[in-house]
C-alpha cells in the first residue's frame, strides 16, 4: 500500500517543575532554600529512514510524544531531562503545520535530521528566587510545556523524469522495458493506483530515476480523480515526459491530449507548466496513419519542445529517448527544484502573543503563554510569592493593558483561570 499523505499530532515533553525545599541539618541554622531545576523535556526530531518509501506506518499510529523532563529535588538536585524523540520518515517528506499550513522540515537528503519541536525548559527551584529581602521564597518556577500541535506528512517523490499523460498510453509499458519495475499493466481505461519508480542505467554507467506519475486526467487540478495526490509528485521531478499515444486505435487525439495535460499542470502550479518536456510519441508499432503523429510533431515545433516517437515493444527509438534524457539532466540542476524558497531550513512556529486581554459576562479574561508561565511559578497562599507574581505580572505589561483596556478598581480579573478582583 502506497501512502503519501497522514495526519498525526506529536508534542514534545514538558519541562519538570523547579523543586521548592530548604536545606536542615542538624548543627547547620538558617540553611536557606536549596531547591534543584527541573530537567529540559525531549526533543522530537524528524530523521530520514533509508529504508522506508511509504507513509503507511502512520496510519496506524497517530499519536507520538517525547518524554517529560523530571522534576527537581531538594539540595539543588536537578531533574532529569526527557528522553528526545527520533519519527522516522522516507526520504522527500515534507513536514507541514496542519493549522496554518507552513512548512516546518523538508527532509530531501539522505541521512538529514530535523529539530522540529524543541522540548519545554526546565523550571527554576527555590534557591534562584532568594534575594537579600526575600530569604525563604516559597515558590519555585514549572516546567514549560512542550509544544503540540497536529501535523501533516506529505511524501513528495524524489525522481529526476517524471511520467505523464492520460491512462493507456504506455507510460508502465515503457517503464518496465527500461527498468526493472514491474507495474500493474492492461489495458486499463482508469488510472493506476500508485506511482512506480524505478532506475535507468545507460551504458555509458550514467543512471537515474524515472517516476510512473498516474492520475492526469482533465480536471485532476481541481480534484478529479486521484489527482491532487499524484501531481505534488511531479513537482519533484526535474524533466517530464509526456507519454502520449498516437497510434490512434483509441480513437484520441493528440494535440488535444497534449493540451488538457498541460492545462493542468499549469492550473495546479503555474512554475510547473514551465518544467523541461519532452514529447514521447508512444505504439509507434501500431500506427496505421501518419497524420496525427503529423500534427503532434508541428505542435512540438511550435512548441520548442523535442519529441521521440518510439515502440516499447520493439524497442523502436527508446535509446535515443534515453540518450538525450541522460544528457538533458545535466544540464537541469536539483537545488533549482526547491518550489518553496529556502525549503531545506527548518521553519519556526508563528509565535503566539504573550497575553491576550477581552471582556467577557462583565471579567476581564487575561490569556497567553506569558501568563501561564508566570502562573506556574506562583504559591497564591505565600505573599512573598503574591509579590513576585504582581511584579511579573507588571513586567510583563499586563498591568498597564488593563488600565488602557479600561479595568476599573473593583472589577474582576481572571488569569489563567484564577479570579482576581483588581485594585490599582
Amino acid at each position: 500500500m502506497f501512502t503519501d499523505y497522514v495526519k498525526i499530532t506529536v508534542k514534545s515533553g514538558d519541562g519538570g517543575d523547579g523543586a521548592i525545599s530548604f536545606r536542615r541539618e542538624k548543627y547547620v541554622a538558617a540553611g536557606g532554600p536549596d531547591g534543584g531545576d527541573g530537567g529540559k523535556g525531549g526533543d522530537v526530531y524528524f530523521t530520514v529512514d533509508p529504508d522506508s518509501n511509504t507513509l503507511v506506518d502512520f496510519r496506524y499510529k497517530k499519536k507520538f510524544k517525547a518524554e517529560n523532563g523530571k522534576n527537581g529535588e531538594g539540595a539543588r538536585r536537578y531533574g532529569r531531562g526527557g528522553e528526545d524523540l527520533y519519527i522516522k520518515v522516507p526520504l522527500g517528506t515534507i513536514i507541514k503545520d496542519a493549522e496554518t499550513g507552513r512548512v516546518l522540515a523538508d527532509l530531501c537528503e539522505q541521512g538529514q535530521t530535523e529539530l522540529v519541536f524543541p522540548g519545554g525548559r526546565g523550571g527554576k527551584g527555590n534557591s534562584h528566587f532568594a534575594t537579600s529581602t526575600r530569604q525563604a521564597p516559597h515558590f519555585s518556577q514549572g516546567g514549560e510545556k512542550g509544544i503540540e500541535k497536529e501535523i501533516i506528512l506529505e511524501l513528495k517523490l524524489l525522481a529526476d523524469v517524471g511520467l505523464i499523460g492520460f491512462p493507456n498510453v504506455g507510460k508502465s509499458t515503457f517503464l518496465s522495458t527500461v527498468t526493472s519495475a514491474t507495474p500493474k499493466i492492461a489495458d486499463y481505461h482508469f488510472t493506476t493506483l500508485e506511482p512506480n519508480l524505478g532506475v535507468v542505467k545507460n551504458e555509458y554507467g550514467d543512471s537515474f530515476v524515472i517516476a510512473d506519475i498516474p492520475g492526469i486526467i482533465e480536471g485532476a487540478s481541481q480534484g478529479t480523480g486521484l489527482g491532487l495526490q499524484f501531481l505534488r509528485h511531479i513537482e519533484r521531478t526535474r524533466l517530464l515526459l509526456h507519454v502520449i499515444d498516437v497510434s490512434g486505435i483509441e480513437g484520441r487525439n493528440p494535440v488535444e491530449d497534449f493540451n488538457v495535460i498541460n492545462n493542468e499542470l499549469k492550473t495546479y502550479s503555474e512554475k510547473l507548466s514551465t518544467r523541461t518536456q519532452i514529447i514521447v510519441a508512444s505504439k509507434a508499432d501500431l500506427i496505421q496513419d501518419e497524420t496525427q503523429f503529423n500534427e503532434l510533431v508541428k505542435l512540438a515545433e511550435e512548441k520548442n519542445m523535442k519529441i521521440f516517437k518510439i515502440s516499447s515493444v520493439t524497442g523502436e527509438g527508446v535509446k535515443e529517448l534515453l540518450d538525450y534524457v541522460s544528457k538533458t539532466l545535466k544540464t537541469l540542476p536539483k537545488e533549482d527544484l526547491i518550489e518553496i524558497e529556502e525549503m531545506k531550513k527548518i521553519y519556526t512556529l508563528e509565535e503566539k502573543e504573550e497575553f491576550t486581554i477581552k471582556r467577557e459576562d462583565g471579567i476581564w479574561v487575561v490569556e497567553g503563554p506569558g501568563v501561564e508561565r508566570i502562573m506556574r511559578r506562583v504559591n497564591l497562599e505565600d505573599n512573598e510569592s503574591m509579590h513576585y507574581f504582581h511584579k511579573s505580572l507588571d513586567r510583563l505589561g499586563v498591568n498597564q493593558a488593563l488600565k488602557k483596556a479600561g479595568v476599573k478598581d473593583g472589577d474582576t480579573v481572571s488569569i489563567d483561570g484564577w479570579e482576581l478582583e483588581w485594585y490599582d
